[in-house]
């Protein structure tokens, strides 16, 4: 399968998860809902790389990148993501973590030599505007339900966003090389989760109030976190890592930032709301350039 079209499998991936993710992560603390999700999605990966005997990819010369990237990208990255999905809803912080894709695109060019020419530029440009047009407009004036309310300082929210995009484009670029050796992807994946975890066990082993739970784990919040970790963490990134093996980092940062995209027929089917006029046209654009992508 063509890199593009994993990428744009990854970002289904974690639009769907949301609907797992935003219940159980307000209800938890964003680093407690982090670090369930995190020994949920280890066990599936390391099942998956046992099984498959991916496991025997990994060397000693990758365990280190790969460990980095995975406190920088998961244990950092993910909890900040979610803590600012508490404090803004799914909407606004899928428009602060889209810019990913154009931090990827300006890492990529910089550290990789990766640049985007003719159709790929032209349809990349549309495909990021569209996200940005989406999520910005794409709130009906009428909306007052829970994923739309600021909890806390708004400037606080904004800049974990921001945080989180920054520390997945980092994490995610580092990689590029490592999987373009032929590392296992979903045994990379685990070996990743598996260092957050670790970080999550040791931020935890310290005794900071911030890393408790707000309350405590019901059932129904188990089974919202096995789904999120088995859709977004254990696929989602797992195909993530597979599309860095074979296509261009830049180009695969801008097609899986089409989640926020791809979050509005979600909220629409929760809320049975139809998404306003400036998120039809956003989908529009970034549809449009998705096309120029894949067709160049």
């Amino acid at each position: 399968m063509r890199p593009e079209a994993l990428a744009l499998l990854a970002a289904a991936c974690w639009a769907v998860a949301a609907l797992f993710s935003a219940p159980a992560s307000q209800r938890l603390g964003a680093i407690a809902f982090s670090r369930w999700r995190m020994l949920f999605a280890s066990l599936i990966l390391w099942g998956i790389a046992l099984a498959s005997g991916g496991w025997r990819s990994l060397d000693a010369s990758a365990f280190g990148l790969l460990a980095l990237s995975g406190v920088i990208g998961i244990f950092i990255g993910d909890t900040a993501l979610f803590a600012c999905m508490n404090r803004l809803g799914p909407r606004r912080s899928g428009v602060l973590f889209a810019t990913h894709a154009l931090f990827s695109a300006v890492f990529a060019w910089f550290f990789l030599g990766e640049r985007l020419w003719g159709w790929a530029l032209v349809g990349s440009g549309l495909l990021v505007a569209g996200v940005m047009l989406a999520i910005v407009w794409g709130r009906r004036g009428d909306e007052q339900h829970g994923w739309e309310q600021t909890r806390g300082r708004l400037a606080v929210g904004v800049a974990l966003g921001l945080l989180a995009a920054l520390c997945q484009s980092v994490a995610t670029l580092m990689l590029k090389p490592l999987m373009a050796s032929g590392i296992d992807a979903v045994a990379g994946s685990a070996l990743r989760m598996s260092m957050a975890l670790l970080a999550h066990g040791l931020l935890l082993s310290t005794g900071w109030r911030g890393a408790r739970p707000l309350a405590p784990m019901r059932l129904r919040d188990a089974g919202l976190i096995f789904g999120s970790a088995a859709v977004a963490m254990a696929l989602g990134m797992t195909l993530i890592l597979q599309a860095m093996k074979h296509g261009q980092a830049g180009l695969v940062a801008v097609l899986s930032s089409v989640t926020p995209i791809l979050i509005l027929p979600v909220l629409w089917l929760v809320y049975r709301r139809r998404p306003a006029a400036g998120a039809w046209l956003g989908a529009a654009l970034a549809v449009t350039g998705t096309a120029f992508i894949l067709l160049r």
